[in-house]
C-alpha cells in the first residue's frame, strides 16, 4: 500500500486529493503549518497529520520519513516582494528532505504556458518544477492552465465578472487563446501517479479538449448559467495592475489574488503534447469538455456541495500571532465589546442561528454599515464581503465567512472568527451559547488588539457606531431563532 505524503492539504486542489487517494485505496499523511485547520474535515480521522513548515529542514524531513509518493502543491498567491525565494527555498528544501528520506517520487502542479515573457507567478511556478526535476527524486510536474471546478479563485473570477457586467470594456488579454481543464480532470492525473510504477521525470502539459479565448470562458458562462448574452468590447489599454483592481471591486477575488490570475492570462496557455495519455489514458468518454466542466461546477453550487474553495488556501494570520484567549496580553491593550442575552430559547436552536451567520444572512445588524465597511476594504486591496460561505449552514476550522475566517469553533458553544479586512491590529468576533440557571444564555464579544496609535485611534472613532453595529446583533440573532 503506498504511503503519500500531501502538502497544501488546507488548499484547493490538496483538499480534494486526500479523499481520493484514499478512496484508492493509498494511505496519507498530510503535511500542514496549522494541524487545526484539518479539523473538521470529514476524512481527517483516516489521515496522519504532520505539522511541519516546508522552509523547516529538520520537521520536512521527519515528514517525509517512510513516503512513497510526495505531492508539492505549495504555492505563493498574492504574495508580496520575495514570494519567488521564498518559493525556491521551500522546494530546494521539500527536495532535499525527500531525497534524504527515500521518496520514490514528487508530483507537482504548475503553470501553463506556450511563451517566454512570463508573469512573475508563471516564471515562479515553472523554476518550481524546474527544480524538482533536476534534483535526485524523480519528479512528475504537471502543467495546467485554467482549472474549472466549483470553488477554484479561476472560476469565481470567471463567474462573477460575467454575472455582473452584462456588458464589458475589456483589455487584450481576454482573447488570449487557453485550454481549460476541468478540476475533475486534475484530480484524476494527480491520483494516477501515485500508483504508476515507472520512473518517469519530467513535465507534461495537461487540459481538456477544448482550446478557447477567455472572452469565449465568458460567453460559454453566460449560455451554461442560462444568463442573457453578454456584449464583450476589447480595449487597447488596461493593465494587469488596473485589471487586478477592477476584478478585486466586482468578485470575490481579491487584488493580491487576482493580479497573479490576470497577468497569467496575458500568456496563451495551449498544451504543444498530450503524452501523459501514455501512463494515464484518457477515460472512455474522453476529459471533460469547457461547457460540461462549467455545468458541474454550477450543480455543486447549487447542491451547496463545494468541497474547497480558492479562499481555505489562504492563512488566517502567521502562526505566532496571538488568540484573543491568551493570557499574555499584559503591558498591551485588548479592546473588547462584550454583551449577553438571556432567552427561553434551545441552546441549539440559538446555534443554528450562530452557525449559520455571513454570507446570504447576514450579520443581524445595519446591514448598509456591513456593506459600507467591505466596500471600504475592496477599495483598500482587502477581502471584503464578497466571499461570503462555503456551505450555508455548517462551518468548520479554516472556512472564511466574508471578511472573517473561521478560527475555532467548538460545535453547540463557541464560534470564534478571525478578521481579515484591512486593519491597524488584530480583531476577532465571538459568539456563543450556554445555560445557566437553566436559561440560554447568548454571548457575544468584539475583541481588538491595536497595533501603535493608529489602531488606538481605530477603536475609538469606531466606538460610537459599537451600539449600532454590535448593540443590534444579539436581539436579531435571537428573533432569527425564534
Amino acid at each position: 500500500m503506498t504511503l503519500c505524503l500531501v502538502t497544501g492539504a488546507t488548499g484547493y486542489i490538496g483538499g480534494r486529493l486526500v479523499p481520493e487517494l484514499l478512496d484508492a485505496g493509498h494511505r496519507v499523511r498530510c503535511m500542514v503549518r496549522s494541524p487545526a485547520r484539518l479539523r473538521d474535515l470529514p476524512w481527517a480521522s483516516r489521515t496522519e497529520i504532520v505539522a511541519a513548515d516546508a522552509l523547516d529542514p529538520r520537521a520536512t524531513r521527519t515528514a517525509l520519513e517512510g513516503v512513497d509518493v510526495a505531492y508539492y502543491l505549495i504555492h505563493t498567491m498574492g504574495g508580496g516582494k520575495g514570494f519567488a525565494e521564498s518559493d525556491r527555498e521551500a522546494v530546494q528544501v521539500f527536495a532535499a528532505a525527500a531525497a534524504a528520506a527515500g521518496v520514490r517520487r514528487i508530483v507537482y502542479l504548475g503553470g501553463l504556458t506556450s511563451e517566454q515573457d512570463l508573469s512573475a507567478h508563471l516564471r515562479s511556478r515553472s523554476e518550481v518544477g524546474t527544480i524538482l526535476l533536476d534534483g535526485q527524486v524523480p519528479a512528475v510536474v504537471l502543467r495546467a492552465a485554467v482549472i474549472i471546478g466549483s470553488g477554484s479563485a479561476s472560476f469565481e473570477m470567471l463567474r462573477h465578472l460575467t454575472e455582473r457586467l452584462p456588458v464589458m470594456t475589456t483589455p487584450r488579454w481576454v482573447r488570449s487563446r487557453t485550454q481549460p481543464i476541468a478540476v475533475r480532470d486534475v484530480l484524476r492525473y494527480l491520483r494516477a501517479w501515485a500508483s504508476i510504477p515507472d520512473q518517469v521525470n519530467r513535465a507534461f502539459d495537461i487540459g481538456g479538449p477544448d482550446v478557447v479565448t477567455y472572452a469565449e470562458m465568458m460567453r460559454g458562462y453566460a449560455a451554461a448559467a442560462g444568463l442573457p448574452p453578454r456584449l464583450i468590447i476589447p480595449v487597447p489599454m488596461l493593465s494587469p495592475w488596473l485589471s487586478s483592481q477592477w476584478v478585486g471591486l466586482v468578485t470575490p477575488v481579491p487584488a493580491a489574488i487576482a493580479r497573479p490570475l490576470v497577468e497569467s492570462l496575458r500568456n496563451e496557455a495551449v498544451c504543444h503534447e498530450h503524452d501523459i495519455a501514455a501512463y494515464v489514458p484518457d477515460p472512455p468518454g474522453g476529459l471533460i469538455g469547457f461547457r460540461f466542466a462549467l455545468t458541474l461546477a454550477l450543480r455543486k453550487i447549487k447542491e451547496a456541495d463545494v468541497a474547497t474553495r480558492w479562499s481555505s488556501a489562504s492563512t488566517p494570520g502567521a502562526p505566532s500571532d496571538p488568540l484573543p484567549t491568551d493570557p499574555d496580553w499584559a503591558g498591551g491593550s485588548l479592546y473588547i465589546d462584550h454583551r449577553t442575552r438571556t432567552c427561553d430559547l434551545p441552546p441549539q436552536t440559538v446555534w443554528k442561528v450562530i452557525e449559520g451567520i455571513g454570507g446570504a444572512n447576514g450579520w443581524y445588524s445595519l446591514p448598509v454599515a456591513w456593506k459600507a465597511r467591505g466596500m471600504l476594504d475592496r477599495i483598500a486591496g482587502g477581502v471584503g464581503l464578497r466571499r461570503g460561505r462555503r456551505d450555508p449552514r455548517r462551518l468548520r476550522v479554516g472556512d472564511c465567512i466574508d471578511f472573517w475566517r473561521v478560527e475555532e469553533i467548538e460545535p453547540g458553544r463557541l464560534l470564534r472568527l478571525r478578521a481579515e479586512m484591512r486593519l491597524p491590529g488584530l480583531a476577532w468576533l465571538e459568539l456563543g451559547v450556554h445555560t445557566e440557571n437553566g436559561r440560554t444564555i447568548y454571548e457575544q464579544r468584539a475583541i481588538f488588539h491595536p497595533h501603535g496609535l493608529l489602531g488606538h485611534l481605530y477603536w475609538w472613532a469606531l466606538s460610537p457606531f459599537h451600539g449600532l453595529i454590535f448593540g443590534r446583533m444579539p436581539g436579531n440573532v435571537l428573533a432569527a431563532a425564534r
